[in-house]
């Protein structure tokens, strides 16, 4: 076995553990009303595009950690690393396995603000997406508008500063953030 498939053989066992009863417990499920498309089994409010989170702030943001992390690789996987305790192999196995990067720092910072790991919303999502980040973040109670989701759009603001990149808030962040885009304050000196 090589070096690349011992790094891939966890995340694959995980994922099938995790996914498994997923699928046994939608077959008991009795089916959703046909008067509601939305809430009909296995149908994902929007199947078009699968890394939307419900909130298009966070949507461009997570294009721009996209191109970020193809020109930065390294600083995008310590800032994972660091504040999302994602080990730097996991990273890389995920960019390999072909997830986009603005969707690894989703999944990790979902994870994050759920109270699980980045690899257990990894699995709940699977590769290719099997729900959009806007359906698995409902279900795992950090849908748009909750406390939960505000806590990511923060955690986003707060990588942004890290990485001394340049970001424009919007109406709910700029109330959290009012300091936001203020030049420093002089240090005292001359």
């Amino acid at each position: 076995m090589n070096r690349l498939d011992r790094m891939r053989a966890p995340w694959l066992v995980l994922a099938a553990a995790l996914l498994l009863p997923l699928a046994a417990n939608g077959q008991e499920e009795p089916p959703a009303s046909a008067s509601d498309p939305q809430e009909q089994a296995g149908e994902d409010p929007e199947p078009g595009d699968p890394s939307a989170t419900g909130d298009e702030w966070i949507d461009a943001q997570l294009a721009d950690i996209g191109r970020y992390a193809r020109r930065y690789p390294d600083a995008f996987a310590d800032e994972l690393m660091r504040y999302h305790d994602v080990p730097r192999s996991a990273v890389a196995s995920l960019l390999e396995e072909g997830w986009e990067p603005g969707d690894v720092y989703f999944a990790c910072a979902l994870g994050g603000v759920t109270g699980r790991s980045c690899r257990f919303v990894v699995g709940q999502r699977g590769q290719p997406p099997q729900a959009s980040w806007r359906a698995l973040a409902e279900q795992l109670g950090a849908g748009a508008g909750t406390p939960a989701f505000a806590r990511l759009k923060r955690g986003i603001v707060e990588s942004y500063a890290r990485w001394a990149r340049p970001l424009e808030l919007d109406d709910e962040l700029s109330r959290a953030f009012p300091d936001h885009g203020s030049p420093a304050a002089p240090s005292g000196g001359r």
